[in-house]
């Protein structure tokens, strides 16, 4: 994930060659300049930004000035001074308004470099910190959703992934009220509060890395930071779920696994006929009691469970991508009674099918 940052430098050759570092920084992206403090207080009222880089001696207000304003009015910033002055007492006032670093002019790459991993690293130790705090208080409140997440990860049952995803970003919108910044932060502690739920369970697991290229190499304007982080957490979310499932699957893979593999197939490629249990087990060559229990066994879920839920997969499929009514939908995958089909969905998606479909285009 890119960090922006805004260069405040009274001289324009300055700014652009701290511009130009910054870019060449692989976590970085300069999202605007600005000539002096108040030019900067001035965009900061239109775009977000996360690194202030300041000179100290400008005209109008200069930098130490500067450094109190975002302390007071930007708390989720932090900021590095960059100065042609070797001043104990700047150096010493930058430090106590919370600046990482204090970098001699003329500024290189490898040393601007280490001041940004510094501003870097006290942001996300922060940002984790308070989202981690946060969680903690509101948890006892969702514990539901934490077990909602446990369960389908545990049982590799990927087809309410997108509703999950949605209910879980609207709970984190409601503890980050305007702090949006804090989405993806939140996303990351509930990751790793999943992983070690899957871990009491005996499964070793490592966590992915935080990757999202891409997302935010542009300057994020106040009025779109919402959709942004929004996206961001989305992301998050969805790549971390995958990939601790993908994990899962490997470690539920046994002797076993294969007939079950053979079963979800013959579900998957007869789902829409007339399906009773003694079919499947003629097709794997098992009795039905015992592929019953194996199947249950291995995956957590029976097979008749496992059957509705490919049906209202591709339901929703059909639901999201056609023009077709609820009923002629139900048709299409093994359902005659209508009424029968929408229960089931509701079921397994937590709204019925018009409702559901509504919700998701929203």
């Amino acid at each position: 994930m890119y960090y922006s940052a805004i260069i405040v430098d009274d001289e324009h050759l300055i700014r652009s060659s701290l511009a130009k570092k910054v870019n060449d920084y692989r976590l970085t992206i300069a999202a605007g300049t600005a000539a002096n403090g108040v030019k900067c207080l001035e965009w900061l009222k239109r775009w977000y930004t996360d690194i202030c880089i300041t000179d100290v001696r400008m005209p109008h207000m200069d930098g130490l000035e500067l450094l109190r304003q975002i302390h007071d009015h930007y708390p989720w910033m932090t900021c590095i001074v960059v100065s042609s002055y070797d001043d104990f007492a700047y150096v010493r006032t930058s430090l106590q308004l919370n600046a990482v670093d204090y970098v001699m002019k003329p500024v290189e790459q490898s040393v601007l470099n280490a001041a940004l991993e510094a501003a870097i690293g006290k942001l996300r130790q922060t940002r984790k910190h308070q989202a981690l705090s946060i969680l903690m208080r509101k948890l006892p409140h969702h514990v539901d959703m934490l077990e909602r997440w446990v369960d389908m990860i545990q049982t590799v049952q990927m087809e309410k992934r997108q509703l999950l995803i949605v209910d879980t970003l609207e709970m984190f919108e409601s503890w980050a009220d305007d702090q949006h910044y804090l989405l993806n932060e939140f996303a990351n502690v509930w990751l790793e509060l999943v992983l070690e739920r899957i871990k009491k369970e005996k499964v070793v697991l490592e966590l992915p890395e935080d990757e999202l290229p891409g997302l935010d190499e542009k300057p994020i304007s106040l009025e779109h930071k919402r959709f942004f982080f929004r996206l961001v957490c989305v992301g998050r979310l969805q790549t971390g779920m995958q990939k601790i499932s993908e994990v899962m699957k490997e470690i539920k893979s046994s002797a076993t696994h294969k007939t079950v593999e053979q079963v979800e197939q013959y579900l998957n490629e007869h789902y829409a006929e007339k399906i009773n249990l003694q079919d499947v087990a003629d097709a794997v060559s098992l009795s039905r009691t015992y592929l019953a229990n194996l199947f249950k066994q291995e995956t957590g879920t029976t097979i008749w469970s496992y059957l509705v839920a490919v049906r209202m997969r591709h339901a929703r499929e059909l639901l999201l991508n056609s023009t077709l009514k609820s009923y002629e939908i139900a048709l299409k995958v093994g359902y005659e009674n209508s009424i029968h089909f929408s229960k089931l969905f509701k079921e397994q998606y937590g709204l019925n099918p018009m409702e559901y479909k509504k919700r998701m285009q929203g």
